[in-house]
């Protein structure tokens, strides 16, 4: 054994290491972001779920009954409504994940000495969250004093009623494979003829960048789009989900999600030298996306500042998106933004890709 010999080797593969900053970047950094993540952003106690009211009675009993849901910590209530078709719509279109109807007789019952009754609709698409409403909202019901003695809380599991978990999950689970998929093959789609020395051959052809751009992109969009619907068929055909919207519908919110995606991988490439090094990173930049996205843990219940974090992350537009065409119903009407937001998003990525592969070039 040579301490001269080895210190040479590991004084060579050091200098490897710093030639290549952004792996470096990516192994010292991102288990840090996760890190953080993981002690701050994720909370497996479910609060602040966002609930609408359409109290039939507005009255003082009513109020205070309200106040109550308030003051648990698991109930936030965003909106009042007036009909039953608003509180219906706010819960297809995810704006909120319980439903409360006190009924327009209910401070009558509570002087009467009758139990009076609350029905308690909840969005089962995300069971922790319907099991934890359920559970919660009962117990409220319970321990509410009034002239009967409690109030009897009917609760309504909604989209999902049996809270089956791949329900849950398999919806969310289609845009992260979708996700995983786009970005780890079109990070790869630069970095291949860096590695094979064509990259240097085709700047010199008469294809402009952003035809270059383009054209590396058709493939893997058109792979990714048909893997998204043979996921789709073996949810409805093996496990069994049902698709209560129109397919159609989440197919044109994909279609700017995996445009987003591909560009997102198309600049990994362009910043990375190795086929290993664009795989850490797509692997790297997916991580945050599960963790914030919704997919497992519920955004309500997050920090404020890692929930508005979650709304930059495009894999949670679709995640909800998702859920909403195939578990709730919810059609172009509750959508549309989702759309406009993912297409906006992948305005930036992928122009931002184009001038980053065009000043490469020139």
């Amino acid at each position: 054994m040579s301490l001269q010999r080895m210190a040479s080797v590991a004084r060579k593969e050091v200098l490897h290491i710093l030639r290549d900053p952004m792996t470096l970047f990516m192994t010292l950094f991102f288990p840090v972001v996760e890190l953080f993540m993981l002690g701050y952003a994720i909370e497996t106690k479910v609060t602040d779920i966002l609930t609408v009211v359409l109290d039939q009675a507005r009255t003082q009993e009513s109020g205070a009954l309200l106040r109550k849901f308030e003051n648990s910590g698991d109930f936030k209530i965003i909106a009042m409504v007036d009909t039953d078709e608003e509180l219906q719509e706010a819960l297809v279109a995810g704006r909120a994940r319980v439903g409360i109807k006190i009924p327009e007789d209910y401070s009558r019952q509570v002087e009467r000495g009758q139990t009076p009754q609350l029905l308690l609709l909840v969005d089962g698409t995300v069971s922790s969250v319907a099991a934890e409403a359920v559970t919660v909202g009962s117990l409220l019901g319970q321990t509410q004093s009034s002239a009967a003695g409690t109030v009897d809380v009917r609760p309504q599991v909604l989209f999902n009623p049996n809270m089956t978990s791949a329900n849950f999950f398999i919806p969310g689970l289609m845009v992260v494979l979708c996700q995983m998929m786009s970005i780890t093959l079109s990070a790869n789609a630069i970095v291949r003829e860096k590695e094979k020395g064509t990259l240097e051959q085709l700047f010199m052809t008469p294809v402009k960048p952003g035809e270059l751009i383009l054209g590396k992109m058709v493939p893997y969009f058109v792979m990714t789009f048909v893997e998204f619907c043979c996921i789709a068929f073996l949810m409805w055909a093996v496990f069994g989900v049902p698709v209560h919207g129109r397919f159609a519908t989440l197919l044109m919110i994909t279609l700017p999600f995996v445009l987003c995606m591909l560009g997102w991988g198309l600049w990994i490439s362009t910043k990375v030298s190795t086929r290993d090094a664009a795989m850490q990173a797509a692997m790297a930049t997916l991580m945050p996306c599960i963790f914030l996205s919704g997919y497992v843990f519920p955004l309500d219940s997050m920090p404020r500042i890692f929930y508005w974090l979650s709304q930059l992350i495009p894999t949670t537009w679709l995640i909800d998106a998702s859920r909403g065409v195939i578990l709730r119903g919810a059609g172009w009407r509750e959508l549309w933004m989702h759309s406009v937001v993912l297409w906006g998003m992948t305005f930036i990525v992928v122009s931002y890709t184009a001038l980053r592969f065009h000043k490469r070039v020139t």
